[in-house]
């Protein structure tokens, strides 16, 4: 029970609703915040083991890629279940407010609707910008750096003395 007491001194009771007695909108949205939280730490750890700087996994960076790509993934799904949760209950808010029969406590959209949007919103940026980014390269494609500035300020050629860098600039040009 919860009660509360006013000046006069009478009580109102009430009975407690227990979690599960909530609406089933509700319930599936905080499903749905569970599933965001459990796939964003999922994108993360995923993202930070693919990334190239990271020791972990050696230097076979197509592995990498392919894990920091699923790591992408992850942060979609995070933002699709977020997304759908927030505007789920953000419509049914709207929806018994605007009811005129609704007899119930009438709330309104807060600030927590808001953070819930835009995190969705750089989720799904964020995890499409990575999959973008770790989007699959045959090596042939892959240009080789030809040259290497050593720490005394001399250059150093990577590629064999027989082969010619195509180059726009004359013998002169410096950088």
């Amino acid at each position: 029970m919860s009660c509360a007491s006013d000046s006069t001194g009478l009580y109102n009771c009430r009975d407690f609703p227990s979690l599960f007695a909530l609406p089933g909108y509700i319930q599936a949205s905080r499903a749905l915040m569970i599933a965001s939280i459990v796939f964003g730490t999922f994108g993360l750890v995923a993202t930070l083991v693919g990334m190239q700087c990271s020791k972990i996994g050696g230097e076979n960076y197509v592995l990498k890629g392919r894990i920091a790509a699923v790591g992408g993934v992850f942060f979609l799904l995070q933002g699709i279940c977020t997304m759908i949760a927030v505007s789920w209950y953000a419509a049914n808010i709207t929806q018994e407010f605007f009811n005129q029969f609704y007899s119930g406590t009438k709330y309104e959209i807060g600030e927590g609707l808001y953070i819930g949007w835009a995190s969705a919103t750089l989720a799904i940026c964020g995890g499409t910008c990575l999959l973008l980014a770790c989007k699959g390269t045959a090596t042939d494609n892959k240009v080789p750096y030809p040259y290497q500035p050593s720490s005394r300020n001399h250059v150093l050629s990577v590629m064999a003395p027989s082969q010619s860098v195509p180059s726009n600039y004359g013998r002169n040009a410096y950088v």
